[in-house]
C-alpha cells in the first residue's frame, strides 16, 4: 500500500485509502471468525502451512470409521473366489504361496490345504459386486460402496498392523489419524472434541485395543481421542463432584487459567496452553455430551434401521447411531472399533455371529446419513487391519476351519465423503492370495482419506525431535482412481 501511495501520490485519495483498509479489516475480522488461533503466532509450520485450514477444498467435512479389530476374512465377505471351492483341501502352489513370511500359528504346519467359502455369494446393484450372503443388509446399499478389495500392509501380527493403520507407524507413540486431522483441520464444535472413541466387543475376547491406537503423540494433548464408554459417565471425571455449583467450577477454571497463563509465560511449554483448553473442554461437555449421548428421542423409524440392539449401550449397533449423531454434531473424527474378528479356528460359526452383530447397523449408518444429506460431507470406512490366508489353519473338515493372517490383501469398503459410489477397486488372483491389479498400500489409504478432507499428505507435517514426521511417513499416494 505504501508503494502505491508513493507512486500515484496525490491521486491515492482519503476515500480510497480507507476503502482498501476497511477490506483489509474486514478480512482479518473473518479469519479470525472462521480460524480462532489465526492470528495467535505460534502454529504456522516451516512450509507456511497454518494448522485449522485445510490445503485445499475438502470434499468431506468428517470421518467414521467402522474398525473391525481381528481382521475379517475376505474370502467369507467381499472376495468371492469360486476357484477355492474346487480346490477344496489341495496344497496350495508353490507358486503361489511363495516366499511370503509365516505367523507362529502355522510356520510348523506340514501342509496348507485350499479352503473355500462356506457361505455362498451373489452379485447385487448396478456395480454388480458380489456380496457375501452373510450380509444381506451391506448388499442393499452396495451402489453406495466404493470395495478395494487390494489392500495390503507389512505389518503380519494383530498389535503392528493396527497400529500401522492407525498411527502409519508398526512401533506405536505416533499420532493417530485422528489425531492428525484434529491437528491439520481444527475443531468445528468447541463443544465437543475433535476425536472421539467408541469401543464394542463380538464374540468371545477377540484382539485388544489400547488408548496408544487414539494417542496424540507428540501433538498437543487436546488432539487426543476422547474415549466414550457405555456406562452411566460415557466420559470420566466429566461431573462436578458434590458441593461444587456451575459457577464455582467457572471461577475455578478462570483462577486455574490464570495461573497456567503465568507458567506459561515463565517455561514457555505449549502443553500448559494444552491442559487449560482441556479443562474449558471438559466444562463445556458436561452440557453437550448428555445431550447428544441421549438416544431416547430418536424415532421408530431410525431404531428400525439401525436394529434393537442400538437401544443396548456398548453394542456395535448403539455405537453406529451415536457415531451419526457425534458426527452431525461436528465431530471431525468418530472411530469405532469392534473386537472380535480373528477366525484362527471355527471360522463358519464365528463370522456368521460377528457378520450379525455389523451387517444391519453399518448399513443403516450409510443410509442414514444418505438420507439426511450427510453423506456427501461424510466419508464411511469399514475394514479390519489385514487378511486372511486361502488356506485353512490347523485342521480341515467338511464344516469347519480357520484361516490364518494374511497381510498381502484384504478388502475394506468405503462411502461417501467424495469418493466414488458402487464400484470395485483392485483385484486378486483367483485363489484371492495374491494382488494382481491396483494394489494399495496402508500409506495410500492414508493419503487418500487426508486427501478427501482436504489435506495433503506430504505437507501435513510436524517436527519433532529434529525430524518432520507425517502420518505417511515417507511414502504413500492419493488413489485418484476412487475419487469421484
Amino acid at each position: 500500500m505504501e508503494k502505491e501511495i508513493l507512486e500515484h501520490g496525490l491521486n491515492f485519495n482519503r476515500r480510497r485509502f480507507l476503502s482498501r483498509l476497511s477490506l483489509g479489516l474486514g478480512s482479518a475480522a473473518l479469519g479470525s471468525l472462521l480460524i480462532p488461533d489465526l492470528f495467535s503466532g505460534n502454529g504456522m509450520d516451516e512450509d507456511g502451512l497454518t494448522p485449522g485450514i485445510p490445503h485445499f477444498a475438502p470434499k468431506a467435512k468428517r470421518v467414521i470409521y467402522l474398525f473391525q479389530n481381528g481382521a475379517p476374512s475376505q474370502q467369507e465377505l467381499f472376495d468371492y473366489k469360486p476357484k477355492l471351492r474346487e480346490m477344496m483341501g489341495q496344497e496350495i502352489p508353490p507358486s503361489v504361496r511363495g516366499t511370503q513370511r509365516l505367523t507362529g500359528m502355522t510356520a510348523n504346519q506340514k501342509q496348507f490345504p485350499l479352503v473355500g467359502s462356506f457361505v455362498d455369494f451373489k452379485q447385487y446393484g448396478q456395480s454388480r459386486a458380489w456380496v457375501s450372503d452373510l450380509f444381506p443388509y451391506t448388499a442393499k446399499i452396495v451402489d453406495d460402496l466404493c470395495i478395494v478389495k487390494s489392500m495390503f500392509t507389512e505389518a503380519i501380527n494383530h498389535d503392528p498392523a493396527l497400529t500401522f493403520l492407525q498411527t502409519g507407524s508398526q512401533q506405536g507413540n505416533r499420532p493417530s489419524m485422528g489425531s492428525w486431522l484434529s491437528y491439520g483441520l481444527g475443531n468445528e464444535n468447541k463443544n465437543l472434541p475433535n476425536f472421539t472413541v467408541l469401543l464394542s466387543r463380538g464374540i468371545g475376547n477377540g484382539q485388544g485395543v489400547y488408548s496408544k491406537l487414539w494417542s496424540n503423540g507428540f501433538l498437543d494433548s487436546i488432539h487426543q481421542g476422547v474415549q466414550f464408554s457405555k456406562g452411566e459417565d460415557p466420559v470420566l471425571y466429566l461431573r462436578d463432584p458434590d458441593g461444587m455449583n456451575r459457577q464455582d467450577r467457572r471461577d475455578m477454571l478462570d483462577n486455574l487459567a490464570q495461573l497456567n497463563d503465568l507458567s506459561y509465560q515463565e517455561f514457555g511449554d505449549p502443553e500448559i496452553t494444552a491442559k487449560v483448553k482441556q479443562y474449558e473442554m471438559a466444562y463445556r461437555m458436561q452440557t453437550a455430551v448428555p445431550e447428544v449421548m441421549d438416544l431416547s428421542k430418536e424415532p421408530d423409524d431410525i431404531i428400525k434401521l439401525y436394529g434393537p440392539d442400538c437401544l443396548v449401550p456398548g453394542t456395535f449397533a448403539a455405537n453406529c447411531l451415536l457415531a451419526r449423531k457425534l458426527s452431525e454434531n461436528g465431530v471431525r473424527f468418530v472411530q469405532l472399533y469392534h473386537q472380535g474378528w480373528d477366525q484362527h479356528g471355527n471360522l463358519p460359526f464365528e463370522i456368521a455371529k460377528q457378520a450379525k452383530d455389523v451387517d444391519q447397523a453399518s448399513a443403516a449408518l450409510v443410509t442414514d446419513l444418505k438420507q439426511r444429506g450427510l453423506l456427501d460431507e461424510t466419508l464411511v470406512i469399514w475394514g479390519g487391519e489385514f487378511g486372511r490366508t486361502s488356506y485353512t489353519q490347523g485342521k480341515l473338515t467338511k464344516d469347519n476351519y480357520g484361516r490364518d493372517h494374511h497381510p498381502r490383501c484384504f478388502t475394506i469398503w468405503m462411502a461417501g465423503g467424495g469418493i466414488k459410489p458402487g464400484i470395485v477397486y483392485g483385484e486378486t488372483d483367483e485363489m484371492g492370495y495374491n494382488i494382481v491389479k491396483d494394489p494399495v498400500h496402508v500409506h495410500d489409504f492414508q493419503a487418500t482419506v487426508l486427501n478427501q478432507m482436504g489435506l495433503n499428505h506430504e505437507k501435513l507435517i510436524f517436527k519433532h525431535l529434529g525430524r518432520r514426521y507425517r502420518l505417511t511417513d515417507v511414502s504413500g499416494k492419493v488413489v485418484h482412481d476412487i475419487i469421484a
